[in-house]
């Protein structure tokens, strides 16, 4: 499966809406690394990942997530992952990855 990143920026709140759909993987985790560089190039504001539709993430995905956290660390931004599917929940919760990212939903 491949992934699909439909990324907009919502100048009310002051945040990137993104939306994932299918597979965050070692074959796809680069195209999102290139969406989280060219975003935070524009604006480096904090991201918010709707996660309804991603089936499926690991750890080169998770490395990628954790780096663009890094950068919005800087800025104090955040990562907000909303919507997530069970397993997907679980594996944060299980690297504690859970406790660096805001969860909602």
């Amino acid at each position: 499966m491949s992934l699909m990143i439909n990324k907009n920026y919502d100048e009310n709140n002051k945040m990137w809406d993104i939306k994932l759909t299918g597979e965050v993987d070692i074959y796809t985790a680069g195209t999102l690394k290139e969406a989280f560089k060219k975003m935070l190039e524009e604006k480096k504001e904090t991201v918010k990942i709707d996660a309804i539709s991603l089936e499926y993430i690991d750890s080169t995905g998770l490395g990628v997530l954790i780096g663009t956290l890094k950068k919005l660390k800087e800025e104090d931004k955040n990562i907000i992952i909303i919507n997530m599917k069970p397993s997907i929940r679980k594996l944060l919760n299980i690297t504690g990855l859970d406790k660096i990212f805001i969860i909602e939903g």
